[in-house]
C-alpha cells in the first residue's frame, strides 16, 4: 500500500513538473517576435509618452500609425499571443516604453485555447498588477474580445469575460473598458461579414476604421488621466 501511495505522489508530481514545462513552451514561442522588437528598437527611435498598442494578431494587423496619425504610437501586437504572454513579457515590451497609455487586446486566444472565462479575467488582473506597481499613472484601455463568424460559438464565453473587466473597470480609477463588439455588429445581433476577412477572424481595412472611430473618443479621454 505504501509503495502505491509514493508512486502516485511521484506521479502527480511528475504531471505537475510535465505541465509547468509545457506552460513556459507555449509561453517561450513567442522569444523570437520579442527579440524582432527589441532588434528594431535598437536600431530605430520610438515615441515617448506614446500610446501603447499590445496584444495580438487583432492589435498587430491594426495599422495604427495611420489610423492614430495624430498621436505618438507604438504597436507591439505579436501573433496569437493570450494575456499570460504580455504578462510574460511585460518589462520587455511595454515597461521598455513607460508608455503614457496602454491600449490592450487579448483574450480572444485565451478562450479559443480552452480557458475559462475566469481564467482569462484573472490573467487580466495581473496585468493591470503589473502596470500599478511600475506605471501608477498609466491608464489601460481593455479592448473587448470581439465577436467573429469564426469563434461565435464561443461568444458567450468571451462576452462573459468582457462583462467582468468591464465591471471591474468601472470599479477601478485608471481603467477603461472599449465595446469593440458594438461596432461590428449588425442589427441581427451577428457580425458583420463585410468588416471581416475571409477567415471570418480578423478584421478587415474597414472593420478597423469602425473600430478606430469609437476608440479615439476613448484614448482622448485616457490622456488626461495621465498629463505630461
Amino acid at each position: 500500500m505504501r509503495i502505491f501511495v509514493l508512486i502516485l505522489v511521484l506521479s502527480i508530481a511528475a504531471f505537475g513538473a510535465e505541465s509547468k514545462t509545457q506552460v513556459e513552451q507555449k509561453t517561450n514561442r513567442w522569444e523570437n517576435d520579442i527579440k524582432q522588437f527589441e532588434n528594431w528598437d535598437s536600431k530605430n527611435s520610438y515615441p515617448k509618452n506614446a500610446v501603447l498598442f499590445v496584444g495580438s494578431s487583432s492589435i498587430r494587423m491594426w495599422p495604427t500609425r495611420e489610423s492614430f496619425d495624430n498621436l505618438p504610437v507604438i504597436n507591439r501586437g505579436f501573433g496569437g499571443s493570450q494575456i499570460c504572454d504580455s504578462n510574460h513579457y511585460f518589462n520587455r515590451i511595454i515597461l521598455l516604453y513607460k508608455p503614457r497609455v496602454i491600449v490592450l487586446y487579448a483574450g480572444d486566444n485565451d478562450i479559443a485555447g480552452g480557458k475559462t472565462p475566469q481564467q482569462v479575467f484573472e490573467d487580466y488582473k495581473q496585468f493591470v498588477g503589473l502596470v500599478r506597481k511600475s506605471l501608477p499613472q498609466t491608464p489601460v484601455i481593455y479592448v473587448g474580445i470581439k465577436p467573429s463568424g469564426s469563434r461565435w460559438s464561443l461568444w458567450p464565453a468571451m462576452k462573459q469575460v468582457n462583462e467582468m473587466v468591464e465591471t471591474f473597470c468601472k470599479e477601478n480609477n485608471h481603467l477603461l473598458y472599449f465595446d469593440s463588439a458594438k461596432p461590428i455588429l449588425g442589427e441581427d445581433g451577428k457580425p458583420m461579414d463585410n468588416l471581416f476577412l475571409g477567415d471570418k477572424l480578423h478584421l478587415n481595412a474597414e472593420g478597423y476604421k469602425a473600430w478606430t472611430k469609437q476608440l479615439r473618443p476613448l484614448i482622448r479621454k485616457a490622456l488626461k488621466f495621465n498629463r505630461i
